[in-house]
């Protein structure tokens, strides 16, 4: 008999169905409002402070519903947003400016469902509320910075090579070598060429070699920098508890924050304005740090301060900036003190070796850089940041390091944790600074949402009683297909890593309730055509899914291609159009082709069937 289901058919709709519902189950659930507390740079958050944060709260009369200790952040959950507002208030109080307080939302997801990794759909800025900044990447130090680096490494490269040079020196956006005489300048010229191809080299007179950056390691720097930023700053963000940040690029320069859930957009600006950076320097043995207190700092060097007001000379030439470093983590050496053990990058290790092979038993330094916004703006309207430097460590180099070693001479584990945990954070390339700012408010962000479950209620319901109408018991299969795809987006979106759900996001589901629709229209009036043919009702219904499958498959292709296409060369709410649009095709396609296949196969197929109610 025709129309008969396959016991692998039925399973793959079952695990499918079952496994779409099951991740689509903790958007029923809702959230509660809650607090986060997080830990700022000299303080640690442990799970020793949860009954003196329980005990605050209850003294100020604020009821708690839960509260948690997890990944080194207190998490507590509250009734309403009114109790929250209470909370962060006294919490700020009582535990100071050397933790982040922020309110935030928290899924109210099930134990055992969280445990399977169920979690709710994340949704966008428009929906949750929040704050987005568009911050723009300081591209003047950029360039600074690594003309800075390559004069750095001119100088050792033409002591290794033993190639005399007068000085080298930065001049605008080149670098200009001089030479004694121009016998040393051409074999200089002939060994720089062929060590660094990313320049460009000319000899503008007088035994000068000219250094410049070609176009492509210009827009190779301006590009590593925004990357590295948004990488930054995705860490840096952690701290405000933010379940899906969108940090992405924009342009050439400029970088857009959205922070859904967040209200507190001081703190926010706060966290993302800390643009801060880590440079080596060898601690300068030969000059007295006494004459440079008193204003005589040798050409060669720089006086900064440690944690602790004491002033320490060091060597100006940077050995080692922090953007090289890979990974940090504390723990002990072979006497069991503490230190942390850097690794860095390829490049970053062939520096470091070539830096301490000489430098073994003297005192290296590490220099926290931070550039802070003065409140005043250059002729360009862009904001004058001012640059703060701190001595945060002192260590002997025993012996010639590479892209491993280790930082010693730090004076407990929480330092040492500390400060691992600020080169893993990285440093930021260049200075950022806000150039737009909005806030969305959660009433708003509620609106939106009853606004867009409207829609799709109202849509899918029309949709149904049509289709009950005019298809009859056919009409209901499809409505149930219809129920199914539905669920199977809500699933598949809250499985899928970084998917955000947008106000144009749900506009792709109202429109994907009418497509999901179409792809059985077709293969029922194909039955329809099969019927008046004189065909019998199991031959009909055999032939109109067979002869429709090339047509549904062939629509939903384009379609699918151009949402492809959106989602590649779109941003923010066109990216959430899409990426709806493209998951309710493929949703579509597999409830209306396979879904409804088993169904009509289970009610009308292998039986002797007269007529079908289509």
């Amino acid at each position: 008999m025709l129309n008969k289901n396959s016991i692998f058919k039925v399973l793959l709709v079952l695990v499918v169905l079952t496994l779409c519902g099951l991740y689509a189950l903790p958007n029923l659930y809702g959230e509660d409002h809650a607090i986060q507390i997080s830990a700022g740079r000299d303080a640690t958050v442990t799970e020793a402070m949860v009954p003196r944060i329980e005990s605050t709260l209850k003294e100020n009369n604020i009821n708690i519903k839960r509260l948690e200790f997890e990944n080194d952040q207190i998490l507590v959950r509250v009734d309403d947003s009114d109790t929250q507002l209470k909370a962060r208030e006294t919490l700020d109080r009582e535990l100071g400016s050397d933790y982040f307080v922020a309110m935030n939302l928290a899924p109210d997801t099930p134990e055992w469902l969280e445990s399977l990794g169920g979690t709710p759909m994340k949704l966008g800025l428009d929906l949750r509320g929040g704050v987005h900044f568009l911050m723009e990447v300081d591209m003047s130090e950029v360039m600074e910075k690594s003309l800075e680096d390559a004069q750095s490494d001119f100088r050792t490269a033409l002591r290794e090579e033993k190639l005399r040079y007068r000085r080298v020196s930065m001049q605008g956006n080149h670098i200009d070598i001089h030479f004694r005489d121009e016998e040393t300048l051409d074999s200089a010229e002939f060994f720089l060429r062929n060590r660094n191809r990313d320049l460009t080299y000319t000899t503008p007179g007088d035994n000068v070699l000219r250094a410049t950056f070609s176009e492509n390691k210009l827009q190779e720097i301006r590009d590593y920098a925004v990357k590295q930023n948004i990488t930054i700053l995705r860490n840096r963000v952690n701290q405000l508890g933010v379940a899906e940040p969108v940090i992405q690029k924009q342009g050439a320069e400029r970088i857009v924050v959205q922070l859904p859930g967040v209200q507190d957009t001081a703190r926010a600006k706060e966290i993302l304005n800390a643009t801060a950076t880590l440079e080596f320097h060898m601690v300068d043995l030969k000059n007295d740090v006494r004459d440079a207190v008193e204003g005589r700092v040798p050409p060669g060097s720089v006086l900064i301060n440690d944690q602790q007001g004491n002033p320490v000379l060091l060597e100006k030439r940077v050995m080692l900036t922090g953007n090289h470093i890979i990974d940090a983590g504390s723990g002990v050496d072979e006497y069991g003190l503490p230190n942390v053990n850097i690794s860095l990058d390829s490049e970053g290790g062939n520096k470091m070796s070539r830096n301490t092979r000489n430098n073994i038993g003297k005192p290296m330094a590490t220099v926290f850089i931070e550039y802070k916004a003065s409140g005043e703006r250059d002729a360009d309207g862009k904001l004058i940041f001012e640059k703060h430097e701190e001595v945060i460590n002192q260590a002997t180099i025993r012996a010639q390091l590479g892209s491993k070693f280790q930082i010693t001479g730090i004076d407990s584990p929480k330092e040492a944790r500390d400060l691992a945990l600020l080169l893993r954070a990285g440093a930021l390339i260049a200075p950022i600074q806000i150039v737009e700012e909005r806030t969305v408010g959660p009433s708003l962000g509620k609106e939106n949402i009853e606004l867009g479950m409207q829609a799709i209620v109202w849509g899918m319901t029309l949709v149904l009683v049509f289709m009950l109408i005019y298809y009859k018991a056919f009409g209901v299969v499809a409505n149930i297909a219809l129920m199914a795809n539905v669920v199977m987006i809500a699933g598949i979106m809250s499985m899928i890593p970084g998917a955000t759900l947008t106000l144009p996001g749900m506009a792709g589901i109202v429109l994907t309730v009418g497509m999901a629709v179409d792809a059985n229209v077709l293969i029922f009036e194909r039955i329809r055509e099969e019927l008046k043919d004189g065909r019998s009702p199991q031959q009909a219904i055999h032939h109109g899914y067979d002869n429709a499958f090339s047509t549904i498959i062939d629509a939903n292709i384009t379609t699918f291609i151009a949402a492809l296409i959106l989602f590649a060369v779109g941003t923010g709410p066109i990216k959430g159009f899409s990426i709806t649009l493209m998951i309710g095709i493929a949703t579509s396609m597999f409830t209306a082709i396979i879904l409804t296949r088993v169904i009509v196969n289970a009610v009308w197929g292998g039986k002797r069937v007269k007529s079908l109610a289509i």
